[in-house]
């Protein structure tokens, strides 16, 4: 794409490994800067977020909710269980498409700004090794040091607090399984009480600590495959951080007696800050790569050089390959409005369903195995089970009426169906047609659900009987 590469062989390796195949710990320098405060308050705003929401009831329920185990989920003070799964999927379309939208127009943004792991790693677990290990080149002196008192103590507590830390986020997901009253139930009553819940807990603490304290950035460049659909989503029209190397280029070293334009020099001196910012370890001016997280490390990085050296800032920002190469900049391309007009019919559609979603979910079938009844000449009778699932946070008293055609239902046991908030119901019923109204061996049925003399759903089912000949 005409960016001026160093080493044309960088995208043979990746930073985290060496030569050997063994793993090459990464070592960024602290970054400053305004772009780093900007995301600084971002991750704080989110993480405050995070660690709130279990905490908001609404009507004594769970703002957000996601009980895998019963298969009940509140989102936003929305109930959801099983038989919505299809508004879970399309939920899930809205969200990849909106996060392909993004990229094709903005590039890795999410991932610098709004991951989580990029939140708890750049802003919890790497800050905290600043403050017990010092920056960049304090870490590498430790890490190259013996295992002496200095090394012990440090690196003991660093490994109690990365701990520490990770049980806590285990309990905050914890509360988001199960709800933070539960959740608080459980951690004061007697552990022995809880064995299985406190093993789920150490398990995925270990696992958090394993990741940020040892697997750290290999989660975004190996694991996470959001970085491999930039391969596809990207263009040279999208926004992404990238390297000027029309104005960079041919870099050389800082010298305040030399005129760099005579030289024919770039505005890169060539001090490898954004490098050593790098929490991936690449160098982004060898274009747009599969590591870059979008951080912004190495634009503050390089800033802060360009107002030593009197340059413009921007050598790196957000730009695209095109703007950078043509002086053409389109951020709306085709791609673009594709993507996002079928986002919008998806977001309509979701919306349309979930206005249209009844507070009770009924079910009402034909026993299985059982025949028509001949109650006299002129009636014949079904039995018939039904299921009714209340999706709201309050009691609801039900009752039903055959709509179509005109018939009798008779309830077995009570004639008013009673559902406690956030569960179901089950029973039996008969219903009773006239021959009169049985056209065929299957006659179809309408049944409404009625609550306080209000139709609220209707059910269809089928009624079987003999085939009368009119």
């Amino acid at each position: 794409m005409g960016v001026h590469i160093t080493n044309p062989n960088f995208r043979d390796s990746i930073g985290t490994i060496n030569e050997d195949g063994k793993r090459n710990f990464i070592y960024p320098r602290k970054p400053k800067g305004k772009y780093t405060n900007y995301r600084v308050i971002t991750s704080y705003v989110l993480l405050a977020i995070l660690i709130g929401l279990p905490f908001i009831y609404v009507d004594g329920q769970p703002f957000f909710l996601l009980n895998i185990l019963e298969r009940r989920f509140i989102i936003f003070g929305q109930i959801f269980w099983p038989a919505d799964f299809f508004l879970a999927v399309l939920a899930m379309l809205i969200g990849v498409l909106f996060i392909a939208v993004f990229t094709v127009a903005y590039g890795r943004l999410f991932c610098g700004w709004i991951c989580p792991q990029t939140i708890f790693m750049e802003h919890v677990f790497r800050r905290i090794e600043y403050w017990i290990e010092g920056d960049r080149n304090q870490q590498m002196r430790l890490a190259r040091m013996n295992w002496n008192a200095e090394k012990i103590r440090k690196r003991g507590f660093k490994a109690a607090l990365f701990f520490a830390i990770s049980f806590a986020i285990s309990n905050v997901f914890m509360m988001y399984l199960v709800g933070q009253r539960e959740w608080w139930k459980i951690v004061t009553d007697n552990p022995l009480n809880h064995l299985s819940g406190l093993a789920t807990i150490l398990i995925f603490s270990g696992v958090f600590y394993f990741v940020f304290a040892w697997f750290r950035e290999q989660v975004c460049i190996m694991v996470c495959p959001y970085g491999r659909l930039q391969s596809v989503l990207l263009d040279r029209n999208s926004v992404v951080i990238a390297y000027d190397y029309v104005r960079g280029e041919v870099r050389a070293r800082f010298n305040k007696k030399e005129n760099r334009e005579e030289l024919g020099q770039g505005d890169c001196i060539d001090c490898n800050q954004c490098v050593e910012v790098c929490p991936t370890g690449i160098d982004i001016r060898n274009g747009t790569q599969l590591e870059c997280i979008n951080c912004t490390a190495c634009m503050d990085a390089c800033d802060t050089v360009m107002d030593k050296i009197n340059k413009p800032r921007g050598l790196i920002r957000y730009d695209s390959e095109n703007n950078i190469a043509n002086k053409e900049k389109k951020i709306i391309t085709a791609r673009v409005i594709a993507y996002s007009a079928i986002l919008v019919v998806l977001m309509f559609s979701f919306g349309f369903l979930l206005a249209s979603r009844t507070d009770v979910e009924a079910l009402i079938f034909r026993v299985p195995g059982q025949t028509y009844q001949k109650v006299d000449d002129n009636t014949f009778s079904n039995l018939y089970n039904f299921k009714m699932l209340n999706k709201t946070t309050k009691n609801v008293a039900l009752e039903l009426e055959l709509l179509e055609p005109k018939g009798t239902i008779k309830m077995i046991g009570t004639d008013t169906i009673r559902i406690k908030e956030s569960t179901h119901a089950e029973g039996t019923m008969i219903i009773y047609l006239d021959k009169e109204f049985l056209s065929s061996s299957t006659t179809k049925v309408k049944i409404g659900v009625f609550e306080n003399g209000e139709l609220i759903e209707t059910v269809k089912s089928s009624f079987t009987g003999p085939l009368v000949r009119k």
